[in-house]
C-alpha cells in the first residue's frame, strides 16, 4: 500500500495546524501505523491509518476505541509509488482525543508524543541512504 501525502501547498496542509497552540506543523499523509496500545497489565497490538502527522503527533483512524490518557507506541510505514524501500517513523505518547465517526464503526485518535517522532535505522540500507 503506498502513502497518501499532500502538503505541499498551504492549503494542503491539515487544518488544525492553523491553531494557534500548535508548535509543529502538521501534514495529510495516509499510511499504516502498527499501534501497541499498553495497560497497566497488557499490551494490545492494533493497526490503524493516519490522517495526517508532525513532529509532535498524529492522528489516526481505527476501528477500536483508545480512550484519552492511554499510552500507546507506534511504527507508520511510509511506502512510495516508485517501489523504493519503505521507510519507517516510530514514536510513542499518549490519546490526547477520540472522536468517533458518526455513520460509521471508525474513530480518529489523537496522539501526542513524548518525543519527536523519528526514522528508524535499517541496518540493512546503504551509508546515507
Amino acid at each position: 500500500m503506498a502513502c497518501h501525502f499532500r502538503g505541499s501547498k498551504k492549503h494542503d496542509v491539515a487544518r488544525s495546524s492553523l491553531r494557534p497552540e500548535r508548535t509543529h506543523r502538521r501534514f495529510s499523509l495516509q499510511c499504516p501505523v502498527r499501534l501497541k496500545v499498553h495497560s497497566a497489565d497488557s499490551m494490545v497490538e492494533l493497526y490503524a491509518v493516519s490522517r495526517n502527522i508532525s513532529l509532535g503527533g498524529l492522528l489516526l483512524e481505527t476501528s477500536s476505541m483508545i480512550p484519552r490518557h492511554t499510552p500507546v507506541s507506534f511504527i507508520m510505514t511510509v511506502r512510495s509509488a516508485q517501489g523504493v524501500r519503505p521507510i519507517q517513523f516510530v514514536g510513542e505518547g499518549k490519546v490526547v482525543r477520540v472522536d468517533a465517526q458518526a455513520a460509521e464503526e471508525v474513530f480518529a485518535i489523537a496522539v501526542e508524543c513524548k518525543r519527536p517522532i523519528t526514522r528508524t535505522v535499517d541496518p540493512l540500507a546503504p551509508p546515507g541512504s
